[in-house]
């Protein structure tokens, strides 16, 4: 019998694999934080992760084996040359997020 993956625990599931995707330090990973939550059919839910401060968010897809999709999207209404938002967050996050925002292969 498997059981019912609640909510938070896809949420948690989600924050791990990014965070251990993108090689976060564990002291930088407390700007992380799901955004939302949803919950699509009885197999899977869509988490949106963001870091505080920042417009930018990872989608996910979480499977009710608890397994994430390694495919997640990366959204940002931020042009991909603008970083002086970021100069206040630690280098990782930074260099991450700007990374993202070109559109380059992680």
């Amino acid at each position: 019998m498997m059981s019912t993956l609640l909510t938070t625990d896809a949420e948690a599931l989600a924050l791990e694999f990014l965070l251990e995707d993108l090689e976060i330090p564990t002291a930088d990973q407390d700007f992380f934080s799901a955004l939302s939550t949803r919950k699509i059919g009885s197999d899977w839910y869509v988490v949106e992760i963001g870091v505080a401060g920042l417009p930018d968010k990872w989608v996910l897809q979480v499977f009710d084996t608890g397994q994430c999709d390694p495919c997640y999207t990366f959204v940002s209404p931020m042009p991909a040359e603008e970083d002086a938002d970021l100069e206040e967050f630690p280098a990782r996050i930074a260099d991450v997020i700007s990374i993202e925002r070109t559109g380059a292969s992680r």
